[in-house]
């Protein structure tokens, strides 16, 4: 990967426009019954136009066969390397909701869970509870106090919530207490060096003073914790690009991951449409635009492949009204593939298309994964991304004599 130092010598302020549109958890396998993926299946007349307008090809957010999480493949494709900047899921839950972070802070992100008589998760996101009830638990797990400790939980969106532990000597070398699958018991909180004995004794108290207030909120009746960490301090987007950048999201942890490498985060309403809009209202005001498309990845993680279908068609209806702005360079890609065929993430390569007036279209004619393959790009590292935006925005100065 090219350092930062050149990079940011290489850079320089232009007054043409980038969009870059992450739907998440975008690529997905052939269903069965028809081989065909969620991409494929979809009904995408404006996607696929642009794809014949584009340049082609799949990103790999981390490494082949490793199947990243949200934070490292968003970081991957604003050109940070995944593996040395790696943050934790708490302080990007923390930041989306704008907590104040202090530097000795401790945060997890929660899930609420379901468990069973017998202590056996049998939902690792609780029904996915409304965002109302979330609150009302929220207010119930803050009377938990743990001595020499200060506790903050606050509300993130639907099943997931925020926890942060306040006071001295504490470690972010934590273990997960989700197990990632049902059927199994929650696993403790297991320090991951001796000096975080300390931390983990502080959480797996908190754990079971939360177990005992929701033992009988079903199907919210219990808490699993992921993603411990402290805040990282990363060179910042703008100053490694030059870009005034500004990033749109529906949920939060997106716009935590844009808070934290200095993007401002602007507000905007549930839907496609609505993120439009935000870019529309703002388009005087930055260069660069980071919109994040959530529920093609919630889709997948659910398991339901026509509902994952219905969010790609929603992103194709008003994908018109962002292509009326004219950005300079417009990218669409996901930071990870969310097959419905896992309801998980999956290592498989990401669907990726850029268009410009300053690249030869290839010969792709659809916005799928099997046509992808065939394009101009090839397979390549999701860290590219930003360089192949910048080179096209004419952002970039010649390197060497």
């Amino acid at each position: 990967m090219i350092p930062f130092e050149l990079i940011q010598e290489l850079s320089i302020k232009t007054p043409s426009k980038i969009v870059l549109l992450v739907m998440d958890g975008l690529g997905g396998l052939p269903r069965p019954e028809t081989g065909l993926t969620e991409l494929a299946t979809a009904t995408k007349p404006n996607l696929d136009a642009l794809a014949r307008e584009s340049i082609c090809g799949l990103s790999v957010p981390v490494a082949p066969g490793i199947t990243p999480g949200s934070g490292p493949a968003h970081l991957a494709l604003f050109g940070y390397d995944p593996i040395s900047c790696l943050v934790g899921r708490g302080v990007l839950s923390a930041l989306g909701i704008g907590f104040p972070l202090e530097p000795t802070d401790l945060a997890a992100r929660i899930n609420f869970a379901t468990v069973d008589e017998q202590g056996l998760v049998t939902d690792r996101r609780a029904g996915r509870i409304s965002t109302e009830t979330n609150r009302q638990l929220v207010a119930l797990l803050r009377q938990i106090r743990i001595p020499g400790v200060e506790i903050f939980v606050e509300t993130e969106s639907m099943h997931r919530a925020v926890v942060i532990f306040r006071g001295p000597n504490l470690s972010a070398r934590l273990g997960d207490t989700d197990p990632q699958r049902t059927g199994v018991p929650p696993l403790p909180v297991e320090p991951l060096d001796p000096e975080a004995q300390h931390s983990a004794d502080v959480v797996n108290r908190f754990i079971a003073e939360a177990a005992k207030i929701l033992k009988g909120h079903y199907p919210a009746n219990y808490i699993l914790l992921r993603g411990f960490a402290k805040y990282p301090h990363l060179a910042q987007f703008g100053d490694l690009y030059k870009l005034r950048a500004a990033a749109i999201a529906t949920y939060p942890m997106y716009r935590g991951l844009g808070r934290l490498v200095g993007m401002d985060v602007l507000p905007t309403g549930e839907k496609f449409a609505d993120e439009v809009a935000a870019a529309r209202q703002n388009w005087a005001n930055y260069d660069f635009f980071f919109i994040h498309y959530k529920y093609t990845d919630t889709t997948g993680e659910d398991g339901d492949f026509m509902a994952k279908v219905a969010a790609i068609e929603e992103v194709d209806q008003a994908l018109p009204d962002l292509l009326a702005l004219s950005p300079d360079v417009i990218a669409v890609t996901g930071d990870h593939s969310t097959p419905s065929l896992l309801r998980a993430h999956g290592w498989q390569p990401v669907p990726f298309m850029l268009r410009s007036r300053y690249e030869v279209p290839d010969a792709v004619e659809q916005f799928t994964e099997r046509a992808c393959q065939r394009g101009t790009l090839g397979r390549f590292p999701a860290q590219q991304v930003m360089l192949m935006l910048m080179a096209n925005a004419l952002k970039l100065e010649k390197y060497g004599a």
